[in-house]
């Protein structure tokens, strides 16, 4: 009899593990298919994952973006970056083009390179990349940190699973919580 019982406590424990991988991905899909759009502070920081045209239109039509910063650089002739930069143009919202990676540090000169960036950014700004959870979350963080003075407990809750950040060591993006 102990063996089925142990047999079943396993059961039930991948059961659950499964459940909660399920409840993730899910999360993460549902955070993907709305835009992982949040106000950071209200009329001064707003981030997202790659908005569509439309939802450019709508982020500037309710929120009075006044500048895009892409967090995935420049790449003239994918359909994605052409239409974000046709529809800023339109909007009349300036675009800035940062490259940086979710899988590498950010260093000190890329950060001040961040942080000059936001304080010239025409207001308020949009911050995004591919998901708006990873590379995203940490210029949010930086903004509130090193622009607007907020504590350290405000400016890592940007880097966090709530806007799709998965953290533990080994993680693809794990570089974001190092830096």
């Amino acid at each position: 009899m102990r063996g089925i019982s142990n047999l079943k406590k396993k059961h039930v424990a991948v059961a659950a593990g499964a459940a909660a991988l399920l409840a993730l991905i899910s999360y993460a899909g549902a955070m993907r298919l709305t835009g992982n759009f949040h106000v950071i502070l209200p009329g001064e920081l707003y981030r997202s994952a790659q908005p569509t045209a439309s939802q450019l239109a709508k982020y500037y039509k309710h929120y009075a973006i006044g500048t895009i910063i892409n967090l995935r650089g420049e790449q003239r002739g994918s359909a994605w970056y052409d239409a974000e930069v046709a529809e800023a143009r339109r909007l009349g919202i300036e675009h800035v083009d940062f490259r940086m990676s979710a899988k590498r540090g950010l260093t000190l000169a890329q950060a001040k390179s961040l942080i000059g960036i936001l304080k010239r950014a025409q207001k308020p700004p949009l911050v995004h990349c591919e998901g708006g959870a990873d590379r995203t979350g940490l210029v949010a963080a930086l903004y509130l940190a090193a622009l607007k003075g907020f504590g350290e407990e405000a400016a890592e809750a940007q880097i966090s699973l709530r806007y799709g950040h998965i953290s533990f060591p080994g993680a693809a993006a794990y570089a974001i919580d190092r830096s």
